[in-house]
């Protein structure tokens, strides 16, 4: 993945509805080369799906957990393509310390967040992870 492959996923995680048209314009590129990076990604498995993102409130019995992640050797962009796209993955974080990233997990029920976390483990250049599930809010900015 280039530079351009990586502005076009940010672009599409921020609109995964945008047009082919709109997104060449934003990347300063044709149509054509758009719809065939998104196929090369979707061929290579980074893009794995679609999805819709929905405010917290609208769904108050989602389980939400964070992975702390340990990223091995020189992995972390690798990593980061595929984290960005698993749809299990609500945010994901650069840190510093004994992690580094931290990823927010969203799922329906248990059965669902198990899955995530299979799928998120078994992502090569990772090395370890924690999670942790979120159980209560005390203050949200």
């Amino acid at each position: 993945m280039d530079t351009l492959d990586q502005q076009l996923l940010a672009l599409l995680r921020l609109d995964a509805r945008a047009t082919v048209a709109t997104l060449a314009a934003k990347l300063k590129v044709s149509r054509g080369t758009v719809t065939n990076r998104i196929a090369k990604l979707e061929d290579a498995g980074v893009i794995v799906g679609y999805t819709v993102r929905l405010r917290p409130d609208v769904t108050p019995n989602e389980i939400c957990a964070w992975m702390s992640i340990a990223v091995e050797g020189n992995k972390t962009r690798e990593v980061i393509s595929i984290l960005l796209g698993e749809p299990g993955v609500a945010g994901l974080f650069d840190t510093n310390g004994r992690w580094d990233l931290l990823a927010e997990l969203r799922a329906a029920t248990l059965a669902e967040l198990a899955d995530v976390l299979e799928r998120v483990r078994l992502i090569k250049g990772i090395g370890a992870t924690e999670t942790s599930i979120h159980l209560q809010t005390y203050k949200a900015a």
